[in-house]
Parts: structure tokens; C-alpha cells; sequence
């Protein structure tokens, strides 16, 4: 974003007179206000002025650079004055201040870090703040900054001119895990537009947060905006513009569908009091809905699984080193080991109202967070009418259906209240929906607990039966496995993976098990792809083969998303190769007794596994292998 696409010429007064720094804060404010830059100038100068008891903002050099994060801040924006005669601005070298830049900024991104670093590295040459101070116009004294910008970045100087005037089409593309269909829908739909001639900018909400976030100002200026998630995404900054909303996968394969639907102009204006975009793929069916609120929940609840299974890992490996293997207090006898499973714990006793408070966060918004984390605590407690300080815990099952009813039962409160005076707009998210919403799941919870506690009750024996017979346990961990490598990444992928993840809140040997078939299932479909692609090259094109490495580096790391690639263009030959492979590394792996609490990480987890690993590695390598056999029989070489 370059210092001209911020600062207008009405945002630039020369040669003023101004008392002190107050007089300063108020000229560049009034200079904002006028631009159309600020919601409420008055809110954006108290943080301003906060900002100032912090400490100066003046650098030296007769230069100053005041800047906020406000939320009464339409756009980021810029205002410059300068004053010949100088202002005390309290500078760090004494020296009053005769060249003065405002920045406004919203509260989304840090553009007013990247606005300030530039102007730092601009100003540090004194013959350009010279002429800055010189100018006599604001034409002129833009036409300095443009001079000097282009020589400091030349660089973006040979970037497309719509770059500058804003993007035709942005994007925000989004997966439940956040961590390959994302970025290979963004880079997609990147790859389309550069291909069309059309400028684009895609939001990527990983597991990192939001990266390359979308502002007003660019918003505002766009044709219409894409959104390809598996997940709610925020959607209100989107009010007033055309909206499509499609799946993560049809941003990896349909890319210039959907951008060719925002520039012919096929998409409805989206309304920020809808619940969902105006314009949707196939209309989005009420199971595609559930399913976005409930992997809405799974993407907020992985990191307490994935860290809490880890730690409690360690200390089951903890207690193995120091010999205590055959203890009743396994994993807490030693103390180092008992420091790890009383943290891995903590986060595990978060898992359920994290998802439950997620999924009702999904559909309500946040008046659902509330009720979603109270449901969510109350079905790990098993809370009851006669006993509310809890008796029959509803678990995992019970968690989900708090995240939905109690999400379900917000819309229904908000609704109820839609008839509210408008002198009670205010209380209503602070006291009134609490209220009603903490009142009416812990009807519900107290209500369901007791059913959910036998389903559940019931569910944990089944398991506690599957991992002392070998009869069940390996054929369900071979389907399990199997269906990893369906779509990888797709629905069947992820029902196996949050059913596994589910499990692991029961901490029995089966649900250990299952979880270690589920992870190997998903390791496999890209080892397959690599191994084929080293051993059978005449099978592959060029590309295929020189992009094929990396899938080693990604099935290891239990990233199933490498296989797409090579499953989209051969889908009758890799994806029943793969499903062969994972569903036998599955089998092998619950008949090898693999158990796993880490419902991530690849081989970098191995090492915290219980049961003999070399075997569960042993298990990986057959099923690759298969893979990779099956692929050979399936896909015949390429005629040259």
C-alpha cells in the first residue's frame, strides 16, 4: 500500500500556525474528519490523545507521525500539515516540529505499523523532508512523496496499475483445519486472476489467523468477494457488496468459475442482518450449514487436542523412561510426568466447551459464545437438576448438541427481543441475552445429561469391549483409515478425524487406537503419490513428477491435502489406490497395538506413542507401499 493511495490533497494543509501540540492533534483530525475518513472524529481523537500518553510520537528531525487504531475510523487514511514556524510536539531532540502526518487506521490488520515503517524509512532522507517542508501546494508536495516512494520501491512502481487502484475481486478462503486446503484454494484463485488479467487479493484464515487481511478501503473498492470456506468466516465488513459463498474445494478447482461469476456481475448484493451470504453455492443446503457450524467448532477445538494429547503423551513416555510403566498411577508418578499430564489435561478438559461454545458462536454469533462454553462445561460435569454440581457426564455427544441447541436457542432469544425499544438496544447483549441464554441451556443441559451420560456411558463400554477384541477394533480402524484418503481433507476425511478426535476424551486403549488408524490413514495417500512418482516415473508427467517431492514431506507431516493435486486429474486410479493403502497401514496399525494421544503431528509425534513404534512405522511403509503398487497396476505409463 503506498503513502499516495492513503493521502488525498484535501488532507494536506501548508504552511499553518499552530499554538501547541493540542492545536496540532485537532487541525490533523478536522483535516481527517473533512476527507470523509472518520465515523466519529471525536472517539478517533481520544485515541489519539491516548496513544500520546504513551508517549510521544514525534521522532526527531522536526518530524512527528501521531497514529491510532480506532474503531470510528472508516478506511486507513493519512492527513500531513506543515508548519514552518514549528509546534513543541515534546520531540526526543528538543526541536519543535514543522512536518506533522496523522495516521488513521481501522482496527482489522496492522496498516498503520506498515504505513508508519515506510514514512520512517522515507523520512530518514533530509533532503526529501526538505522539500516536503518547501512545497507550496498539496499537489506538489504529493508529487514529492510519489518521486521519493517510486525511488525508495521501485519494485511496486512495475506492479499493475489496478494493484494500485484497488483489487476487482477479493477472497477469503478458509478450511476447518486451516492448514492446506486454505492456502491451495488462495492459490488457486491467485493463479486465475493473474491468468485473467484480473487484479485479486485473497484473505487466508489459517490455523495462524487471518493473513493478508482484507481492508475497508479495498472492500469498498471491489467488484465482489469470494468466499470459499468449510467454516464461518466475519462477514458483516462485506455489507452492501456482492457475495459468493462456495465451498474451500471449488476454490481449488472451479477458480475462474467463481471469479468470472463476480465480474459478469451473477451475484447478489449481501446484507449484513442475513445469517449467511446473499448468493451461495447450490443455495446451501441446511446439512451444508451444520456441517460449517460444527467445523466451526472443530478448527477452535484441535489446538487443545492436538497440544493436551501431546503433553499427556509425554508423560505416559515420561513415566515409561523412569520404569513406572505397570503403574495404576501411570503418567503421575513421576513428577516431571505428572506436571505434563495435569497441563495436557487442563486442555483436554477444555476441548468440549471450546467446541460447543464454537459451534453456537457460528449461528448466533456472539451472543452463542455464552451459552455454547456454559453447554459445552456443563455436559463434561454432567450436571443435573437434582445434582448441578454434576453426576452423569454427557461428554463429547453432549457437547455437540449444547454448541447447537444452544446456538439455535440464541436465534430464537434475539429474535424474541427483535421487538425491544430502541432505549433498550443497549443492554440487550450485556444483560439480556446472557440472561435468557445462560438461563435456558442450563435447562437443556440439566434435561439432556442424563440420556446423552447413558448414550455416552454406553459408548465408552463399546470401546472399552472393541480394544479387548481384535474382531471389532481392527475393522472399524481400517475403515476409519480408509476413509482419510476418500477425499482427502473432504467430508469423509473429516467426519473419520473429528469422530477419532471425539474418542480421545473417553482415554481408553481403543480410543488411542483408533487415533493412530485415523493418523496413518491420512499419512499414507501422499507417501503413495511421492513413492510412485520416485519408482514409477514413466506413470507421471513432468510436473507431476517435479512437484511429487514435497508429498513425502507432507504425508510424514500428516498433511493428506498433497494427494489432491494428482487425485483431481486421476481420480480413478489414485483414489481407490490410496483408500486400499491407508485402509491396510490402518489394520496393521490396530493389530500392532499402536496407540496414539496425539491427534497430530506425523513423525514428529512418534515418539510419544505407546506400543512399539517401529512396528507403527512398519504399518506407514506397507501401506504406502501398497499404495504405490495399486497405482502401478491402475495408471498405465504415459505414451510418449
Amino acid at each position: 500500500m503506498r503513502i499516495t493511495d492513503l493521502l488525498k490533497a484535501d488532507g494536506i494543509a501548508l504552511g499553518v500556525k499552530l499554538a501547541d501540540k493540542q492545536a496540532a492533534i485537532d487541525k490533523l483530525v478536522s483535516l481527517h474528519d473533512k476527507c470523509g475518513n472518520l465515523k466519529d472524529a471525536k472517539a478517533y481523537k481520544e485515541g489519539i490523545i491516548k496513544r500520546e500518553e504513551m508517549g510521544t510520537t514525534a521522532i526527531g528531525m522536526e518530524v512527528a507521525i501521531p497514529h491510532a487504531k480506532s474503531e470510528a475510523v472508516k478506511a486507513p487514511a493519512l492527513a500531513a500539515v506543515t508548519v514552518p514556524d514549528g509546534v513543541d510536539y515534546e520531540s526526543p531532540d528538543g526541536a519543535p516540529c514543522k512536518l506533522i502526518f496523522m495516521i488513521a487506521a481501522t482496527l482489522d490488520g496492522d496498516v498503520h505499523l506498515e504505513v508508519l515503517a515506510r514514512l520512517m524509512q522515507m523520512l530518514m532522507h533530509e533532503d526529501f523532508t526538505a522539500k516536503l517542508k518547501a512545497a507550496k501546494t498539496p499537489k506538489e508536495f504529493l508529487a514529492i512523496i510519489d518521486e521519493q516512494e517510486t525511488k525508495q520501491f521501485p519494485e511496486e512502481a512495475a506492479a499493475p496499475e489496478a494493484k494500485r487502484d484497488g483489487y476487482q475481486v477479493l477472497a477469503v478462503t478458509a478450511c476447518p483445519t486451516g492448514i492446506a486446503h486454505t492456502y491451495m484454494a488462495a492459490e488457486s484463485l491467485q493463479k486465475a486472476g493473474d491468468e485473467m488479467g484480473i487484479s485479486i487479493k485473497v484473505e487466508t484464515n489459517g490455523s495462524g489467523g487471518a493473513k493478508n487481511v482484507l481492508t475497508a478501503e479495498e472492500i469498498a473498492g471491489c467488484d465482489g468477494i469470494i468466499i470459499a470456506a468449510d467454516k464461518n468466516v466475519e462477514t458483516a465488513r462485506f455489507d452492501g457488496k456482492p457475495v459468493y459463498s462456495t465451498k474451500v474445494a471449488d476454490g481449488i478447482h472451479k477458480p475462474k468459475e467463481l471469479i468470472n461469476k463476480i465480474i459478469n456481475k451473477e451475484v447478489a448484493v449481501f446484507h449484513s442482518d442475513q445469517k449467511a451470504p446473499a448468493a451461495s453455492a447450490g443455495g446451501e443446503s441446511a446439512g451444508r450449514k451444520v456441517y460449517k457450524h460444527l467445523m466451526n467448532g472443530v478448527s477452535h477445538m484441535l489446538p487443545f487436542v492436538v497440544a493436551g494429547g501431546i503433553f499427556i503423551a509425554i508423560a505416559f513416555l515420561i513415566d515409561t523412561f523412569a520404569g513406572n510403566a505397570g503403574s495404576p498411577d501411570f503418567g503421575s508418578v513421576n513428577a516431571v510426568a505428572a506436571f505434563f499430564k495435569t497441563i495436557g489435561g487442563v486442555a483436554f478438559n477444555l476441548m468440549v466447551p471450546i467446541l460447543a461454545g464454537f459451534i453456537a458462536m457460528s449461528i448466533a454469533d456472539r451472543p452463542g459464545l455464552l451459552v455454547g462454553l456454559v453447554g459445552g462445561f456443563l455436559a463434561t460435569s454432567g450436571a443435573t437438576f437434582i445434582l448441578p454440581g454434576g453426576d452423569v457426564p454427557s461428554g463429547f455427544l453432549g457437547g455437540l448438541l449444547a454448541g447447537f441447541a444452544g446456538g439455535y436457542m440464541m436465534l430464537g432469544i434475539e429474535k424474541m427481543c427483535s421487538k425491544f425499544p430502541r432505549s433498550l438496544e443497549g443492554i440487550k447483549p450485556v444483560l439480556v441475552f446472557p440472561l435468557l441464554g445462560l438461563g435456558g441451556i442450563a435447562v437443556i443441559m440439566c434435561a439432556v445429561n442424563p440420556i446423552m451420560g447413558i448414550i455416552n456411558n454406553a459408548m465408552n463400554n463399546a470401546l472399552v469391549a472393541m480394544s479387548e477384541n481384535e474382531a471389532l477394533i481392527i475393522p472399524l480402524c481400517a475403515l476409519l483409515a480408509g476413509m482419510m484418503a476418500i477425499d482427502m481433507g473432504g467430508p469423509f476425511n473429516k467426519a473419520a478425524y473429528v469422530f477419532a478426535t471425539g474418542m480421545l476424551s473417553f482415554q481408553t486403549d481403543a480410543a488411542y487406537m483408533i487415533m493412530a488408524a485415523v493418523m496413518i490413514g491420512g499419512m499414507v495417500p501422499p507417501l503413495a503419490i511421492a513413492l510412485s512418482t520416485t519408482f514409477f516415473k514413466s506413470r507421471w508427467t513432468d510436473e507431476e513428477r517435479r512437484n511429487a517431492p514435497v508429498n513425502y514431506i507432507m504425508g510424514l507431516s500428516f498433511i493428506t491435502e498433497g494427494a489432491i493435486p494428482y487425485a483431481a486429474g486421476h481420480p480413478l486410479q489414485v483414489i481407490p489406490s490410496c483408500i486400499v493403502g491407508s485402509a491396510a497401514a490402518g489394520a496393521l496399525s490396530a493389530l500392532f497395538g499402536c496407540k496414539l494421544m496425539a491427534p497430530h503431528g506425523g513423525v514428529f509425534v512418534f515418539a510419544t506413542m505407546q506400543g512399539t513404534w517401529y512396528l507403527y512405522i512398519a504399518a506407514l511403509a506397507i501401506g504406502a507401499v501398497l499404495g504405490m503398487l495399486m497405482l502401478a497396476i491402475l495408471k498405465r505409463p504415459i505414451k510418449k
